[in-house]
């Protein structure tokens, strides 16, 4: 039978030809979508790793007029302890600009072993920032006091750049250089991912440097972890107190849960176009496979009256047209996966294999399901021809 099949559709392969190189295309645009949805959906399932609810982000700038980093310090420690004497307020944090779920960010290198590895977050931070956003310690402890009169500065790294330079190793007291080389620091602690970027991007690998005394020059923002409880009025009453303390400094409060939202919207933005447009395609082809198997069967309705005639049923002449459709889409599947299985290999995007192997098995499952549901109701009709009206016609 499937000798006989191939043996049809090379006869008229010109014209099989487009159906094929129409499937192949709609493979490789599926193959693209889900890859971006599975990859999205991979990192939505991972844990956020730290807690935005009752979060607020506080911009300022740096407006102080002074060189003086005693005399810096000592303001910003006394806006530190009037903002905490707030009974809404648990505890504060003063941080560079990267602040989660902000467009801004920090990169930086590494060295380990003499191997250079850039795309490093880099994020300055103070000790109250594992409390404000209520990290998960997965080894060591956080920043404190007595990282003063260490040898080397302290950091701290999160969980994929542990794995990355340390494997299975435990981190922490180990050594990493800076970008350079020159510079040694020592890990005490290594925490988990924490998704800054929003739910549907990858945490990639961080650093956690300690701010030091010169730090309030580069500050520009304060992470405040605040009671359930606290309101709008509550938010009026700190908007005013900062302002009354930096008067020619721009002030404005962002809470992170609606910092969330945003990026996440921002994100998502990519993949709805794509999902458009391959669904316009999707329409089309849908539409091309639904008409171009109707015309077969007007077509060849006096080769199915003959084969009718001759003895063979319905369902036989139904399944023929169906397989027909089938053994054309494994064609065009095997050509593109031909050009798909090229991105795990090549670690195309720096992306997962499993994240284009799912891809690649999703779009042969949706290209085959779309070709079967295609080909069903004109198989159908091929199958009701009756020899007698089909001959006569011919």
């Amino acid at each position: 039978m499937f000798r006989h099949l191939f043996k049809m559709i090379w006869n008229k392969k010109k014209q099989n030809a487009l159906l094929i190189s129409e499937m192949l295309i709609s493979f490789l645009v599926l193959f693209a979508v889900f890859s971006l949805l599975v990859y999205n959906y991979q990192n939505y399932k991972k844990p956020m790793g730290f807690d935005y609810e009752n979060v607020w982000v506080i911009n300022y700038n740096n407006t102080v007029k002074t060189d003086n980093t005693d005399s810096l310090n000592l303001f910003y420690e006394t806006l530190r302890q009037t903002i905490k004497s707030m009974p809404q307020v648990k505890e504060i944090s003063f941080v560079n600009d990267n602040v989660p779920f902000s467009t801004n960010t920090n990169q930086s290198g590494f060295t380990h072993n003499k191997k250079h590895v850039d795309h490093l977050n880099y994020h300055l931070v103070e000790d109250g920032y594992s409390t404000v956003l209520n990290v998960k310690m997965l080894e060591g402890r956080w920043f404190n006091k007595q990282d003063i009169a260490s040898a080397n500065e302290s950091i701290v790294i999160n969980n994929s750049l542990k794995e990355l330079i340390f494997g299975k190793e435990n981190a922490a007291g180990k050594l990493m250089g800076n970008d350079d080389d020159k510079i040694k620091w020592r890990v005490v602690g290594v925490v988990q991912d924490l998704k800054d970027k929003g739910d549907y991007t990858n945490a990639g690998i961080a650093i956690y440097h300690r701010a030091d005394t010169g730090s309030f020059h580069w500050f520009g923002k304060i992470l405040v972890n605040v009671t359930p409880n606290a309101d709008a009025t509550f938010e009026s009453h700190l908007y005013k107190t900062l302002a009354n303390a930096m008067p020619s400094s721009n002030v404005e409060i962002e809470h992170l849960a609606d910092k969330r939202k945003n990026i996440n919207y921002f994100a998502l933005v990519p993949l709805i176009v794509l999902l458009i447009v391959a669904g316009f395609l999707m329409v089309n082809v849908a539409l091309g496979l639904f008409g171009v198997l109707w015309y077969n069967i007007n077509k060849r309705r006096g080769e199915i009256g003959l084969r009718r005639a001759v003895g063979a049923t319905g369902k036989s002449v139904s399944s023929q047209l169906v397989f027909e459709s089938l053994i054309l889409a494994t064609f065009s599947l095997i050509i593109g996966s031909f050009f798909a299985v090229q991105f795990p290999l090549l670690n195309v995007f720096d992306l997962p294999s499993s994240v284009y192997i799912t891809a690649i098995l999703l779009s042969m499952i949706f290209i085959y399901l779309l070709v079967l549901i295609c080909s069903l109701y004109p198989g159908k009709q091929a199958a009701a021809v009756y020899p007698a009206v089909a001959l006569h016609e011919e």
